[in-house]
């Protein structure tokens, strides 16, 4: 069996000889050895896909970096709000509030701007003194 066959026909007319002396044409599936133009070209056309893949690539970062900066503040505020979620509370930081001395019990309380107990803590030394408020201090049910 030969490699080549008919190799002194032009390449136009070598399929049709191959045809007309052929027993039988049939369809199958073969590996095709590329010649050095054809594989020439296949280099050619694999540097300008990895261009354009490239291109599209740095063009996909840009966007991902776009709705990464969006999403940022989001998920950080989606984040807080599931811890105060979960915890059922929130620190707040700087608030003014009312501290009121109990020198029965030796309690300090501080009251928020809504009247709710948000901290109490024992009197310390230098609060021990009575204010002349704090000595006339009455409940309210008294006459």
């Amino acid at each position: 069996m030969e490699q080549h066959l008919a190799q002194d026909i032009n390449e136009k007319d070598r399929w049709q000889f191959l045809c007309d002396n052929a027993d039988a044409v049939e369809k199958i599936g073969y590996t095709h050895r590329f010649t050095p133009e054809e594989l020439a070209q296949k280099k050619e056309s694999l540097a300008e896909v990895s261009i354009q893949i490239n291109d599209i690539e740095l063009e996909k970062k840009e966007v991902m970096d776009n709705f990464k900066e969006r999403l940022k503040p989001l998920n950080e505020e989606k984040s807080e709000l599931l811890d105060h979620i979960k915890k059922g509370s929130e620190f707040r930081d700087d608030e003014e509030c009312a501290k009121i001395l109990y020198h029965d019990e030796r309690m300090a309380g501080f009251y928020n701007r809504l009247g709710e107990l948000v901290y109490s803590r024992p009197i310390m030394p230098q609060e021990m003194q009575k204010t002349m408020f704090s000595i006339n201090r009455k409940t309210g049910t008294e006459s």
